[in-house]
């Protein structure tokens, strides 16, 4: 049984010999202590004999299918957690093993390990001195018991687990506290995550235009039915109004602007309009998987190249801004600056502790749009507090498996759903 890359050289070779043991085998200190925990899950330690002729001890071990007759009895204490147990048959293997372990002197200053197999006794059956070989493969021992360096693994990432940051599921901050003004049924219902950046789009949105809401915080990882009705992929953000139900970002936020009610996102001009569509557009396509291709690289020398694709996009973006601002077209936020909002809180509060993102230089073109963004107050009531997004992204700057299907996108190079 293998672990991986790992694993110390020759590993199958030895494990091998040391479940064979078809000849005696003189093992140094370091071979020892690499090879033996690889195998230890096929032998039981029987005894140890100290011996009074020398400066070594002898140390016997059975197959551990040999089995043995419990070392306590049962407890029937109902309030004891009991332990889950499988039965074994006993004497499905006798073949046995002694380990000589000598000591060093001062003509020897080094330790051994001398391995070979218990003889049986000649005035048995059979009269031969000979060891008894093991009636079943290796897969069969490791089968029944794992080797104490897979334990150890598997222990420690058990721990690790528990240790391992998780997303999110209730808004903290101000966000919470919109949560709860907007928690009331009403005919138009916004059902969100308080980590996604694509359902903050569509929160600040409402919050900008003063429409009146329901918000539905859901574990999109554990996708309610009343969230599969409005979207069968399961996917947040996602609206019902009445008996009318879309998804998708980018399609929700044009719709609450197609209502016509509180402030315009898109300008009344056309070709103003089909400008502010295109650099929206380019947030979408270029900024925010650049963004995720930065976080969830683990190569050092690829992340740095990624960070500077991201940095060539987003100056492209502030290149083609009002050169006054703060915002995109000027004093008031547009289409453009609600789609890239969730992603300019998050350079900070993620890209920034994750990847060593530059923080905006105060008074600066992009510096005074980030803190534009960043003291809008419908933007503030949709954001919780930053533990919340260094805790919930963790999973992406590991690239942690089955994190989410964008996370699954950007790493095969697709583009995001």
């Amino acid at each position: 049984m293998s672990t991986g890359a790992g694993d110390p050289p020759n590993l199958i070779e030895w494990r091998n010999k040391l479940f064979a043991v078809e000849e005696q085998l003189v093992l140094s200190e370091q071979e020892w202590t690499t090879y033996w925990p690889y195998i230890d899950n096929v032998w039981s330690h029987r005894s140890t004999q100290k011996s009074k002729k020398g400066p070594f001890v002898t140390h016997y071990y059975d197959c551990r299918l040999k089995g043995r007759p419990p070392g306590t009895p049962q407890n029937n204490d109902p309030n004891k957690r009991k332990r889950k147990r499988t039965a074994r048959e006993r004497d499905l293997c006798e073949m046995k093993i002694k380990v000589v372990e000598t000591f060093p002197t001062a003509t020897r200053p080094f330790k051994t390990y001398t391995i070979e197999k218990v003889k049986r006794d000649p005035n048995q059956a059979g009269g031969e001195q000979v060891g008894e070989t093991h009636r079943h493969p290796l897969s069969e021992s490791d089968r029944i018991k794992r080797h104490s360096v897979l334990r150890n693994e598997l222990k420690m990432q058990k721990e690790l687990k528990k240790v391992q940051k998780t997303y999110h599921k209730r808004a903290t901050g101000l966000a919470l506290q919109t949560v709860k003004r907007h928690s009331k049924p009403n005919e138009l219902k916004l059902f969100g995550s308080c980590f996604c950046p694509f359902v903050q789009r569509v929160w600040i949105a409402l919050e900008v235009k003063g429409i009146n809401y329901q918000y539905i915080e859901v574990d999109p990882y554990k996708k309610p039915q009343s969230l599969m009705e409005v979207n069968p992929r399961g996917l947040v953000p996602a609206l019902r109004h009445g008996d009318w139900v879309c998804h998708e970002s980018t399609v929700l936020l044009e719709y609450l602007d197609d209502l016509g009610v509180g402030q315009p996102l898109l300008p009344s001009h056309p070709q103003i309009r089909a400008n502010v569509r295109l650099w929206a557009d380019h947030v979408s396509r270029n900024i925010v998987p650049t963004f995720y291709r930065c976080l969830q690289e683990q190569d050092q020398q690829k992340q740095l190249l990624h960070l500077e694709d991201l940095k060539k996009e987003i100056s492209r973006l502030v290149e083609a801004a009002d050169p006054i601002g703060p915002f995109f077209l000027g004093g008031l936020l547009s289409l453009v600056d609600v789609t890239f909002a969730p992603w300019i809180l998050r350079l900070s509060r993620v890209l920034h502790p994750y990847r060593n993102w530059p923080l905006a230089e105060p008074g600066s073109r992009w510096g005074n749009w980030v803190s534009a963004i960043e003291a809008h107050e419908a933007i503030k009531n949709t954001t919780s507090d930053e533990t919340l997004y260094l805790d919930s992204y963790e999973r992406y700057a590991e690239n942690r498996p089955n994190t989410s299907q964008l996370a699954d996108a950007v790493n095969a190079g697709r583009g995001l759903p």
